[in-house]
């Protein structure tokens, strides 16, 4: 595949802010259904977003079937989001998959060469970046290998714990999610991110892996007229944007 045909052309600028503008959390949706090639071209697009080693630490579990996702609502604390979306998505950071992850990185490489330094990337740096051992304690003995290192140079600062591992996947998968909303209202529907549920019962009414963890449950589909319950504000830039 040649690198330039994968490039696309620029955006315009202001489509783009459209999007991003008219993006809001929607709590009532209406019971039109989003089109099986809408959510598929949705997810294609979270896909695309950035990540950690392309390691891709995440999945996407989508309920459109009416009990398990009246269930799942009841599991979001029956969040009005959740109960009227024709479509609900459990997004999931995952920390276990990164050695399967490493080697498809290598077997599905794009072009007729794998670089050298890509196939000692992920033959032979991430199994031991990412690698915890048993109980946490390869990652405890990089951590101090880290701190001494760091004296005197620059050095990655972890993951060095299972813990650090939840939040390196949940940063990536974050990202991806971002992605699928912005692509949902392009598409012209909406989504609401929905922190609110009981993990526990999620993960049971899903049948999720064990290290799976639920980032979030995205609730899509077309916001009724009173779907947004609020004016959009957001505090002053000047308290939280810094120039150097």
């Amino acid at each position: 595949m040649n690198a330039k045909s994968d490039i696309a052309p620029n955006p315009t600028l202001d489509e783009f802010r459209k999007v991003v503008r008219s993006r809001r959390s929607v709590r009532r949706f209406t019971d039109e259904p989003v089109p099986e090639h809408v959510l598929d071209d949705c997810l294609e697009l979270a896909m695309l977003a950035p990540n950690s080693s392309n390691l891709q630490p995440w999945e996407f579990f989508v309920v459109r079937t009416p009990k398990l996702k009246a269930q799942l609502a009841e599991a979001c604390l029956g969040q009005n989001a959740a109960k009227t979306a024709p479509v609900l998505i459990a997004v999931v950071a995952r920390t276990d998959t990164w050695r399967q992850h490493s080697r498809m990185a290598l077997e599905q490489w794009p072009e007729e060469k794998l670089p050298g330094i890509v196939e000692k990337y992920y033959s032979k740096i991430a199994p031991i970046h990412y690698n915890q051992g048993p109980f946490g304690l390869f990652g405890a003995a990089k951590k101090a290998a880290g701190l001494f290192v760091g004296l005197t140079r620059p050095v990655p600062r972890g993951p060095y714990s299972p813990n650090e591992m939840k939040i390196w996947a949940t940063k990536s998968t974050a990202l991806a999610a971002e992605n699928l909303m912005l692509a949902l209202r392009a598409h012209g529907y909406d989504s609401c991110p929905m922190e609110g549920f009981d993990e526990c019962r999620v993960r049971r009414l899903l049948k999720l892996p064990k290290k799976g963890l639920v980032t979030m449950v995205l609730a899509a589909g077309k916001r009724s007229e009173r779907g947004v319950y609020n004016r959009q504000y957001r505090f002053d830039k000047e308290q939280l944007v810094h120039y150097l």
